[in-house]
């Protein structure tokens, strides 16, 4: 019957799709490879209790009480010990640079105090720009020192054994006190936002001029792959520019983020990360058929951006091949400089070790994206 639902029909339609479907191998195969990708970043990669943290020390009284408390930061996994340094301005510089995550400060005559039962103050200095990364270390600490003094206040000190904490322990969260997440992810954001509009902004409107021919009236017209790229580009660097803006009004305005650093320092890192994800999308569209295909394509590489940058999850948190893949990322380098100028007020020397790898990046993604394009027009 015309009328009526036809099975005969509906099996027609479908066997119809899926030969089509069989013929377009780079979508099923993008279909069966997300799904792969997510297990394996969710199941092995994401971490939100990150051990092993880079710690350094300023030790101002060496004894055996220093060492067994050492020990016990030690064993936690919690901590490792990377470096001493000699005072507190290098300890502070080593956590603006985010090259350690905690400086703990053992105050002179540490053990005096602890045998007369006066109570030392021991500093413990973290980076809170990521309250996750710091917030069980720092939970355990009081566990960890009075498990740790109990191995020394034995024998002829077991009258030491004190009622409370033998220890003050004070913390001080740096570049952000109040523990407050926003003051991470919202910098954060203006990473990962980038990230996802140029890269697709910029495949599918490559691939939507193949679908609609008019990529034969740029090759017809007397202009280098060069003129053309930058010409295609500098639009969206404008929007780029645009969503940057809204971005830090709304950080400021309405949840309070601080930015203490150089907003023109800000934009000439933008800049160079803006052009890295548009080259991308340039990359991106040389290897797809159609719109489809240039969706799929960036959203595989979007993915990776927003879960292994340490956008939303601990860097250092991550086994080591997973901060590989991140390593390689122009969005792990952008958020760290994000985030080091607004909550720290890094200046260019600071933020200079996140900033050569992004221009690095920048400058490789555009020779490709080049030959890509040069090979499109011959």
């Amino acid at each position: 019957m015309r009328n009526g639902i036809s099975f005969y029909r509906i099996g027609a339609v479908l066997i119809k799709e899926l030969r089509q479907l069989r013929r377009d191998k780079p979508t099923l195969g993008i279909m069966i490879m997300i799904p792969i990708v997510q297990l394996m970043l969710f199941g092995y990669a994401i971490n939100t209790d990150p051990k092993y943290q880079p710690t350094a020390l300023l030790i101002q009284d060496y004894s055996p009480f220093t060492r067994t408390l050492l020990a016990g930061f030690q064993n936690t996994d919690y901590f490792s010990m990377v470096k001493v340094v000699s005072n507190d301005r290098e300890g502070h510089d080593l956590l603006q640079k985010g090259e350690v995550q905690f400086v703990i400060t053992v105050p002179t005559n540490f053990a005096r105090s602890i045998i007369r039962q006066e109570k030392p103050r021991l500093l413990i200095e973290a980076d809170a720009t990521d309250p996750t990364a710091a917030a069980n270390a720092l939970s355990a600490l009081n566990g960890i020192i009075t498990k740790a003094l109990e191995h020394d206040m034995t024998g002829p000190l077991a009258a030491l054994q004190p009622k409370g904490a033998a220890i003050d322990v004070t913390v001080h969260r740096l570049y952000n006190p109040e523990g407050f997440s926003r003051y991470n992810i919202v910098p954060g954001l203006m990473g990962v936002i980038l990230t996802m509009t140029g890269i697709m902004m910029t495949a599918l409107s490559l691939t939507r001029e193949r679908e609609q021919g008019t990529m034969e009236n740029l090759l017809s017209m007397p202009v280098k792959p060069l003129e053309v790229m930058a010409g295609k580009i500098a639009p969206y660097v404008l929007i780029g520019y645009t969503q940057a803006a809204i971005i830090l009004l709304a950080a400021k305005l309405l949840f309070g983020v601080p930015i203490l650093g150089s907003v023109g320092l800000l934009s000439a890192a933008l800049i160079i990360f803006l052009i890295c994800n548009l080259a991308l999308g340039f990359t991106v569209s040389a290897g797809a058929r159609n719109q489809t295909q240039a969706l799929q394509l960036s959203f595989f590489l979007i993915m990776p951006s927003i879960l292994l940058s340490g956008f939303m999850f601990p860097f250092r948190g991550m086994p080591e091949w997973a901060q590989s893949i991140g390593s390689l990322l122009p969005a792990t380098y952008f958020i760290r400089i994000v985030r080091g100028i607004l909550l720290k007020g890094n200046d260019l020397v600071l933020i200079w070790p996140n900033a050569w790898p992004l221009f690095v990046f920048m400058l490789i993604t555009m020779a490709i994206a080049m030959k890509l394009y040069k090979q499109t027009l011959d």
